[in-house]
């Protein structure tokens, strides 16, 4: 299963840049999107930023991934 999740901007180097989600950085390509400077929440998949998203979203739907993290660590 793939999934696509969002990450902040940490570094911007040409078309590339580092991302991070919960303390883990990664290296991201940004050729896709316009606009994008450090701070910004992406949705990343596959190492590709895809779309731009404002804070309150990327954090609602950051909390959502936790809380389906933690009931499956849970019901095991």
């Amino acid at each position: 299963m793939c999934l696509s999740v969002p990450m902040r901007v940490t570094e911007i180097q040409g078309q590339s840049g580092q991302a991070d989600i919960g303390g883990v950085s990664r290296r991201i390509d940004l050729r896709f999107l316009q606009d994008v400077s450090v701070g910004d929440y992406v949705i990343v998949h596959a190492g590709f930023a895809l779309q731009k998203l404002d804070q309150q979203e990327a954090e609602e739907t950051l909390a959502l991934l936790r809380e389906v993290l933690e009931s499956d660590e849970t019901s095991r």
